[in-house]
């Protein structure tokens, strides 16, 4: 719902909130309804095991800009503003309405008064003013938040419940940048050092808590029952599981022979080996696993090899072009991935369809033009050895790893160099060490993979203000006058199918500029877990992926001892559907 207040309600507000409100705000107090994706059937209780992947170098998501450290930090604190299951449309979090003034600079926000901290003190516009200026003071490591929040003035507290910021500039992304910042309680960590928070959260707001951490093997997050918001409409029937069980490993594959122990109960499969030849047996055969590959309208990342344009001769892009022409993605895709995966042509996949066709040229693996690219720019080959150097400097790919399932595919490309006379060295480091190269820059090429949200926002990955800053998304350092120019022309734009055809014309020069060698993608969630859990009939949510299991799924102790009797006596269980759509799902779910 959007209101503009007349002046007598107008008067009325000013009175009750205690706060000075402007004339011409636009004010927004969405009815809270139950989440139509929510199952009524499903009841709280039992555990659920997960694997987590490494273990991070902080769970502060603030400080740590990593999926899993955004998945447990998001557990435990709130942010103003949340989301709905099936648009994109802001929702309240701890505000429970917010304005926005007519310039669209100046917002402000009233705090719910039911919401609290897990010490029971109330959550404050104090909160919010401490935890904004943490993150934007000069010594702070929060990396891409900080560009987000940098264009805000300092935050002012017009009451305890209330909260207003304005802007320096507009920008069509600053509600929700503003208020979806998680808030820390500034009484817990207010004389914390700010960037040593990192595994210690004793108050939180959010329905769970940090519960028993063993380290380098797993993470328990605990369902809090005096959560403030659980009895939000909204709320009702998610966050369903008592303990929520984190299982840490360094190599996907350790973790795939724990899930298929049963020490793992959900495990989604990003390898095309194992989704097309592993699954085999009788767990499978009688169904005690379950295999289903959902197909929602889940945001569409990138991945690729980056190549850090900072540094020589991958500032060139004759040379960045010669090396995607050297990677045979079409036979690494069905030799090694069995024909599961798309390859991109896109830094913004899910910009295109049959209205707006992809013009980017998909680059094919030719090493004649490889050859020719680099000869052009001046890396030529020695006549006894075949490889290529440039000024007595011999032309070698360092490529940093920190996961062993790369091996297979850069076994493949060190071929296709060497025949173009290119050397590839692998410089092998663990995760965290990883992230503090890729923090300080300090790598050639490495593989990176990147998420997409339902708003695009190219700044903090494409302009080249961000390609120095500390920790940010820039990782390759791209810089170009003509995307800064495109991403300056979409702040002010509100209109989203605008904004999105700026984005294509980004898309076309980074396509031509190559920061990326650009790999594939998959066209779905493909899932494996183990029958003893209440699944909604969608699945997951119209945009999520496997983590929205977390929230939507249940333990079901009748399926939990149905699947401990069927193991037991050598049984199957019933079938459940291995194609899950979910517009067929949800609109059955629909239907009255």
């Amino acid at each position: 719902m959007r209101t503009r207040l007349p002046p007598p309600l107008l008067a009325l507000a000013v009175a009750l909130s205690g706060a000075v409100l402007r004339a011409g705000e636009i004010w927004h107090e969405p009815d809270i309804l139950p989440d139509p994706l929510a199952d009524a059937r499903a009841i709280p209780g039992g555990r659920i095991r997960v694997f987590a992947g490494s273990v991070p170098k902080s769970l502060n998501y603030l400080l740590d800009n990593n999926s899993f450290s955004a998945q447990v930090f998001g557990m435990m604190y709130e942010s103003l503003l949340s989301g709905t299951s099936l648009s994109p449309d802001h929702a309240p979090g701890l505000a429970r309405a917010w304005a926005v003034s007519d310039d669209g600079r100046t917002f402000t926000f009233r705090i719910d008064p039911e919401a609290r901290w897990s010490d029971g003190r109330p959550v404050t516009a104090g909160d919010v003013c401490w935890t904004f200026r943490k993150i934007v003071e000069p010594g702070s490591l929060a990396g891409a938040l900080k560009m987000e929040l940098e264009v805000f003035e300092e935050p002012v507290a017009l009451d305890e419940r209330t909260v207003r910021v304005t802007a320096r500039e507009t920008h069509w992304r600053n509600l929700g940048a503003f208020g979806g910042v998680p808030i820390l309680p500034r009484h817990a960590f207010e004389t914390n050092d700010f960037n040593r928070i990192h595994f210690e959260f004793p108050v939180v707001s959010g329905p769970y808590r940090l519960g028993t951490l063993r380290e380098n093997v797993s993470l328990e997050m605990v369902r809090r029952d005096d959560w403030w918001a659980a009895s939000r409409p909204s709320n009702r029937h998610l966050f369903n599981f008592d303990v929520i069980d984190f299982r840490f490993f360094a190599e996907r594959e350790n973790a795939f022979e724990a899930f298929r122990k049963g020490e793992i109960d959900i495990f989604p499969i990003y390898t095309a080996r194992i989704w097309a030849r592993e699954i085999r047996g009788e767990r499978f055969d009688r169904n005690w696993i379950v295999r289903q590959a959902v197909h929602n309208h889940s945001p569409i990342g990138f991945q690729g090899f980056a190549m850090n344009l900072r540094k020589p001769p991958y500032d060139d892009v004759r040379v960045r072009r010669a090396l995607a022409h050297l990677l045979d993605r079409r036979a690494l895709n069905r030799t090694l991935m069995f024909n599961q995966y798309f390859l991109h042509r896109s830094y913004y996949e899910d910009l295109y369809d049959a209205g707006h066709p992809c013009a980017n040229p998909l680059i094919e693996f030719d090493p004649a033009e490889a050859d020719r690219l680099l000869d052009e720019a001046g890396w030529r080959r020695d006549p006894k050895t075949g490889m290529r150097s440039r000024d007595g400097v011999p032309l070698v790919v360092r490529f940093l790893v920190h996961d062993s399932s790369t091996d297979r595919f850069l076994a493949v490309y060190r071929e296709a160099l060497r025949g173009a006379g290119v050397a590839l060295e692998v410089e092998r480091k663990d995760v965290a060490s990883w992230f503090r190269d890729m923090d300080a820059y300090n790598f050639d090429m490495t593989w990176a993979a990147w998420g997409a949200g339902l708003h695009k926002d190219p700044e903090s990955l494409w302009s080249s203000k961000e390609a120095d800053r500390p920790s940010g998304n820039n990782i390759t350092g791209f810089g170009d006058p003509r995307v800064d120019a495109l991403i300056e022309a979409q702040k002010t734009e509100f209109d989203v199918e605008r904004r999105h055809a700026i984005c294509r014309e980004i898309d076309a020069i980074l396509a031509e500029a190559c920061p990326y060698i650009l790999l594939w993608n998959a066209d779905s969630t493909r899932l494996l877990y183990w029958n003893r859990f209440g699944v909604p009939p969608t699945v997951l949510t119209k945009y999520g992926r496997e983590d929205a299991a977390l929230v939507y799924w249940w333990y079901d102790p009748d399926s939990d001892a149905d699947l401990a009797d069927a193991m037991a006596t050598g049984r199957s269980l019933p079938r459940r559907p291995p194609d899950v759509r979910f517009d067929e799902a949800f609109a059955g779910v629909a239907e009255p």
